[in-house]
């Protein structure tokens, strides 16, 4: 009799339709050593829950989060600080060409003097350059002269075809 009343509580508890007084009457008859064989697959779960009622969690709990700094911010308000700066160093836009004209001349005179200097120099370099380079005339001289050595094999070819 106590192993239908086993039995039935057991289909009660995979239900999940048990009181706690007969969750208490499973776990004390699979505590026992000797439990019918059909049943012993039982054993271990209730005896686990024997045991684990018995453990208690001895860590302290944290109540107070950590704060922790959001970088992204960071890199928003630098970009915000460029940008506020670019924009206030910004020179302002000035109708006349005069006032930031840096480096002009007031007289054409003069600045016609300056261009032909520069002109001067850069054609001075220039012809340094191409006296380097005078060399590859000769080269042309000598490729010229292979030319005959062209025509020497275009009639020896047609003898030996004969």
């Amino acid at each position: 009799m106590v192993l239908a009343r086993i039995e039935e509580l057991l289909e009660k508890y995979e239900n999940g339709e048990t009181t706690l007084n007969e969750e208490q009457q499973l776990k004390d008859y699979f505590s026992q050593e000797t439990v019918a064989p059909h049943l012993e697959m039982y054993k271990p779960m209730f005896n686990y829950f024997l045991v684990n009622k018995q453990e208690q969690f001895t860590k302290d709990v944290p109540l107070k989060t950590k704060r922790t700094f959001n970088y992204k911010w960071i890199s928003v308000a630098a970009v915000a600080v460029l940008m506020i700066g670019i924009y206030l160093t910004k020179e302002p836009i000035v109708d006349s060409y005069n006032e930031y004209a840096y480096g002009t001349y007031d007289k054409p005179e003069d600045a016609l003097n300056e261009v032909s200097k520069q002109l001067a120099m850069i054609s001075s370099h220039f012809n340094k350059g191409t006296q380097a380079v005078g060399y590859l005339g000769k080269v042309d001289e000598g490729t010229a002269t292979l030319g005959y050595l062209n025509e020497i094999e275009n009639t020896t070819s047609i003898i030996f075809k004969n």
